[in-house]
């Protein structure tokens, strides 16, 4: 197995940035301010040839009330998964009372804790080493992971104390582009406003507390891609902050909170859009919409808070969505409740058939044959009196699918029109919850240039045409001698 390494520590102490330095990634959001991290986020590393795994963990602030009580849970159950534990520790604050409460817990769960003094840069190693021998936790390791400083020699020596499978290595090595695609499965973003119920959707569907969730708006403040497997299916969710109107934004933590669950979307194959039942649908609802609609990925509303609603009020409900969303009929709706888990098993057969749809390949000749009985059915209008033209169709993307048709005249095509096709299409590939994209290409003509070009054209034409006329007048006078003779 591949060693597990947890960082923990409390607020503030780096070790966001020590899992950016890790991972090589940006993937942990880092600002200047205490309770940033609040869920486990898990990443890959890899030092020489020895890789492993490295676990973010929320600051253990020891607090009793709130947030903080969930935050602790995930952090203890990092420490129960993992193989090594690096305690973080502030250099430039000093040793705290707090500190020593949680190497005290550290002591009890007998793993191997390797004490980091961070934020170190500039500074004699042995003077701030030395007052953290008092934690009785073994040689502490001065460091800078904003820096860098002490990080790289610090994780070969961890591990190169660990045996290493070279058989394992081979499979990691083997199966390099199933652990970037195949072995991530369907990526699947759950967005929304804040305080719709994301998390709670996500631990319901994992059936596990995974992930904090607290009737708190801004609770969760990154993007958590979260690995899980149901009857040999893989997927990967993809827990995003709540994105609120952009007046209401001040915080620069909650501007960049946004710009990762909108990066979110953009890097999953299915997106589940949640509306709060109790407030029905919103503009700023509409606006996410918006945005996931122009991404093009598979979509699936999910109603959440359904339960405890009066007959009228779900009526209500349905009659707004209905009115308000015409466009979406390819999407589907489910009405659930997180909480209570009413509905929720619905929502897996809805993101494979909306995965399968959005990454089906289709043949040409099934295309232009599709294409062909569209045409036949309903012809495209005139364009400046005459006729325009659909002649083939083949695909030309996936996620969503894109679909390229050739013929003459298509730019003047109306979107009516296109969204006959579009329907047309929809309805015969049996595609479900996928938007699909058509992209309309002119055949060119080989005689279309500058009027030079056309001018050598005309003169080329008018002499054939002569050509063609004396070999008539010359065949005829031959054919009069035979006769005459």
């Amino acid at each position: 197995m591949k060693p597990v390494i947890a960082l923990v520590g409390r607020p503030n102490v780096g070790k966001s940035t020590l899992f950016n330095r890790l991972t090589k990634t940006r993937d942990a959001l880092v600002a200047d301010m205490p309770g940033v991290t609040r869920d486990r986020q898990y990443g890959d590393g890899v030092v020489g040839d020895r890789p492993y795994i490295v676990i973010d963990t929320g600051g253990l602030s020891g607090e009793d009330e709130g947030v903080d009580p969930l935050m602790q849970s995930q952090v203890y159950l990092a420490m129960q998964e993992a193989s090594i534990i690096l305690f973080l520790l502030d250099g430039r604050g000093g040793l705290t009372g707090h500190d020593q409460t949680i190497a005290q817990h550290l002591r009890q769960l007998g793993k191997e804790i390797i004490v980091l003094v961070n934020k170190t840069e500039g500074m004699n190693d042995d003077v701030v080493e030395a007052e953290f021998f008092a934690l009785g936790l073994g040689q502490p390791y001065a460091v800078s992971a904003s820096h860098g400083d002490g990080i790289s020699p610090l994780m070969e020596k961890l591990l190169a104390e660990i045996p290493l499978d070279e058989e394992e290595l081979q499979d990691d090595n083997d199966n390099s582009y199933e652990n970037s695609y195949k072995k991530n499965g369907i990526k699947l973003a759950i967005v929304g406003r804040p305080n719709v119920g994301k998390s709670t959707l996500i631990n319901r569907l994992m059936g596990e507390e995974r992930v904090v969730a607290f009737d708190l708006p801004g609770t969760t403040r990154d993007s958590i891609f979260i690995p899980f497997e149901r009857d040999g299916q893989r997927y990967t969710f993809i827990d995003t902050a709540g994105v609120r109107r952009r007046s209401r934004v001040k915080e620069a933590l909650e501007k960049f909170s946004i710009i990762k669950a909108l990066q979110a979307i953009e890097s999953a194959n299915v997106v589940v859009l949640m509306l709060d039942a109790h407030e029905g649908l919103t503009d700023q609802d509409l606006h996410l919409l918006s945005y996931v609609l122009d991404t093009g990925r598979a979509l699936i509303i999910a109603i959440n808070k359904w339960d405890g609603m009066s007959k009228d009020a779900r009526e209500f409900v349905k009659e707004q969505l209905e009115r308000r969303l015409p466009f979406l009929d390819y999407a589907k709706y489910h009405y659930i409740s997180a909480l209570h888990g009413s509905g929720v098993g619905l929502l897996y057969d809805s993101v494979d058939k909306a995965y399968a749809s959005a990454m089906k390949r289709h043949q040409p000749a099934t295309l232009s044959r599709l294409l062909e009985d569209a045409v036949q059915m309903h012809q495209p209008p005139l364009a400046r009196g005459r006729r325009i033209k659909l002649r083939y169709a083949h695909q030309g993307g996936q996620n969503p699918p894109l679909i390229v048709i050739h013929g003459s005249q298509t730019e003047h095509i109306p979107e009516s029109y296109k969204r006959y096709l579009m329907n047309s299409f929809r309805k015969w590939l049996k595609l479900e919850a996928t938007p699909i994209r058509l992209e309309f290409k002119n055949s060119s003509n080989p005689y279309r240039g500058t009027k030079r070009n056309n001018d050598k054209t005309r003169q080329l034409l008018q002499k054939r045409h002569r050509q063609t006329k004396n070999m008539a007048k010359k065949y005829a006078g031959k054919k009069n001698k035979r006769t005459n003779r």
